[in-house]
């Protein structure tokens, strides 16, 4: 069933967003609930939707239905790929899908026509024509031009050593110095510099001097050559060598996604605390928890909820280098693989949630994660995030921090070790560390030393995680 959510619009005619002003042509349901307006004409353009707030370009996943198709208010009509999940777009009217503009596995920017919906058979002629002129090239063919021009950059051979012509003598400063002192007339010599430059070689071959090949790379260096009469022409980009049986494999939407924010990561300054935490309280607790559906996440995500409420700067964001934001809300983003990416389904309000219904609410985001079903205010919500690669056995791992937030916490296995009590005796008790990456500027070392305590002072005594 879809829920209410706000119209907005693409079109060029309809440009206001507004609770219920206007109807759409189009509605995202069941993975989403972005809709695609439609103009006030016969002829309605179906738009590229935006289904998150990074998306910038969508994929076609397939057409539900096909040109020529008679549609009814409800149906799905087309799967579209976001940055971060699949989302069937449903039609608002009845009408003929006349035409489709972008074709499956091509992409198209937010905004940018897809399809044409007709109201009648009379404007399906009218509506293909439109669609002709404003199709876009298909990506594929533009792959291949790429590609195609990279291997000519790359595997072209270089040009033959151009001749004199008449009228026109291009000379190194050294080989004209070489010319005057041995009286050669350069415009009697054959070129073998690159773009029919005479070189110092040229002039000693006409001039009969053979000299060592030592002598004249000392010559090369130690004449004094202006850069701009003897730079280089310039050079393809550096390309690695193809390795054999290689498969080209280009990113998906979310994997671009992925890359994009791990770049723009780069521009914040960031530190990382380490922290070990003794964890045969938290792992008797669940034990003890677990035939109940609570997963070991959803233990860590309330103990850095918990924290956090008593930390809050550490649950702070700073989005513009010159402010920054305490957010209202502690919404736990846990980093999740799936099958061709990274995803953070979020938990929102953690800290307010007791520990059950915060598992069962983590299972279902799972679940609809796994499936590219998530909302998209179900992985962009997130305050603070948490990556868990203890499972794997993965002892200690600095984690990358996400734009938009002040830290994400890295949690590697709790193993076996060896530790000094209080009484000066040695025992072995389990132990996970925990590393940090915060943003420098907002979080200082004592702020987050501080949340790394309470949240080992938490995860120590877990009983308050059951409250």
């Amino acid at each position: 069933q879809v829920k209410a959510a706000p119209f907005v619009s693409f079109s060029s005619s309809v440009s206001s967003i507004s609770p219920i002003a206007g109807p759409s042509a189009f509605v995202v349901r069941r993975r989403g609930l972005f809709r695609c307006p439609a103009v006030s004409a016969k002829i309605r353009e179906i738009f590229m939707p935006a289904l998150s707030s990074t998306m910038t370009e969508g994929k076609i996943v397939s057409w539900i239905k096909s040109e020529g198709d008679v549609l009814s208010k409800g149906e799905s009509v087309v799967v579209v790929e976001s940055d971060k999940a699949d989302m069937d777009v449903e039609t608002f009217y009845d009408g003929i899908l006349a035409a489709i503009v972008v074709s499956e596995g091509e992409t198209a920017p937010v905004g940018a026509p897809i399809g044409l919906l007709a109201e009648t058979e009379a404007e399906i002629a009218e509506a293909k024509a439109k669609a002709q002129g404003q199709s876009p090239s298909p990506p594929a063919a533009k792959v291949e031009a790429v590609a195609a021009e990279a291997a000519s950059d790359v595997e072209a051979p270089p040009a033959p050593p151009a001749t004199y012509s008449p009228g026109k003598v291009i000379a190194t400063p050294y080989a004209k110095k070489l010319a005057k002192q041995h009286k050669v007339d350069l415009s009697k010599l054959v070129a073998t510099g690159p773009f029919g430059r005479i070189t110092p070689e040229d002039v000693e071959k006409a001039a009969g001097i053979a000299r060592p090949p030592k002598d004249n790379a000392v010559a090369s260096v130690a004449s004094p050559v202006p850069v701009v009469a003897a730079a280089p022409p310039p050079k393809a980009t550096v390309q690695l060598p193809e390795i054999p049986g290689s498969t080209f494999v280009p990113f998906t939407s979310m994997q671009a996604a992925v890359a994009k924010n791990m770049v723009e990561s780069l521009n914040v300054p960031t530190f990382r605390v380490g922290y070990p935490i003794l964890t045969e309280a938290l792992d008797a607790l669940y034990e003890k928890v677990k035939p109940k559906g609570v997963t070991m996440t959803a233990l860590l995500a309330k103990a850095a909820a918990m924290a956090l409420a008593e930390h809050p700067v550490v649950n702070a964001s700073c989005k513009d280098g010159k402010s920054f934001t305490y957010n209202g809300s502690i919404n736990i983003a846990v980093a999740v693989a799936i099958n061709g990416g990274l995803i953070t389904p979020v938990l929102q309000d953690a800290d307010k949630l007791d520990l059950y219904l915060l598992s069962q609410k983590w299972k279902e985001l799972v679940e609809k994660a796994r499936a590219k079903q998530l909302q998209p205010h179900e992985y962009n919500s997130g305050t603070f995030t948490l990556s868990n690669l203890g499972m794997f056995g993965v002892d200690r791992f600095d984690a990358i921090l996400p734009p938009g937030q002040g830290a994400i916490m890295a949690v590697g296995a709790s193993k076996p070790a060896v530790t000094a009590g209080n009484d000066g005796f040695f025992s072995v008790k389990s132990k996970m560390l925990v590393n940090v990456t915060a943003d420098h500027r907002i979080i200082y070392g004592a702020d987050l030393a501080a949340f790394l305590k309470t949240f080992s002072k938490i995860v120590e005594n877990p009983e308050s995680l059951t409250l």
